[in-house]
């Protein structure tokens, strides 16, 4: 067992003894992102809020048939989306995982950025960014990234967030979402053509080819 595992064993086992300390660790660690996931789901903070409460009840209540067939993390994130999308449905705010569109169904780029000679050329190619990491990081320009994400469809909202925001790997985004592999490249790779999109288009940074 490696000291990860080892470590995770260790606060599972110490929830299950109702260990206050351990619990109020883990809130401090997971609740802001549990927070930011929820809100995908539902249409206020407050009621974020209350889905993450909701959660860390779960947690309580179901730690003892926690089997630790996949990581402590994941299985307080299934808790929380199963709560999240109830709440969700009923503000008639969420679509199923599974009604996700599949590889090819929709462009990544806009078709009108392209020539109509049909080769892939540029109509309206992105051009180099000035001092980029210098204007990304600028309050205004995270605003702009926030809110693309915001505006993505619920499935690459939540890939996106999982991998580019909560810094998630690969292997826990596809076992979080149970979406397969390929499925999970392709909605990342598409939340993250329209959020260069976005960007792009703040910095003014497309220009006409001809």
């Amino acid at each position: 067992m490696d000291r990860d595992s080892a470590d995770e064993h260790a606060l599972v086992e110490a929830l299950r003894r109702g260990d206050e300390r351990a619990f109020a660790t883990l809130v401090a660690d997971q609740a802001s992102m549990l927070v930011r996931v929820a809100r995908m789901y539902v249409a206020t903070d407050a009621v974020a809020e209350e889905v993450v409460q909701e959660t860390w009840l779960g947690v309580l209540n179901g730690i003892d048939r926690f089997e630790g067939r996949a990581s402590l993390r994941t299985w307080i994130f299934r808790i929380l989306v199963n709560i999240a999308k109830t709440r969700g449905v009923r503000e008639a705010r969420s679509i199923p995982f599974s009604s996700v569109a599949t590889p090819g169904d929709e462009p990544s780029v806009d078709p009108d950025r392209f020539l109509e000679s049909g080769d892939g050329s540029w109509a309206l190619a992105p051009v180099p960014w000035q001092t980029p990491e210098e204007r990304l990081l600028t309050g205004e320009t995270r605003d702009v990234i926030l809110r693309a994400i915001t505006m993505l469809p619920p499935a690459q909202r939540e890939v996106i967030t999982l991998r580019d925001i909560e810094g998630w790997s690969s292997e826990e985004v596809r076992n979080a979402p149970e979406v397969t592999e390929t499925n999970q490249r392709v909605l990342l790779h598409r939340a993250r053509s329209k959020v260069r999109g976005a960007i792009e288009r703040h910095l003014n940074a497309m220009e006409p080819t001809a």
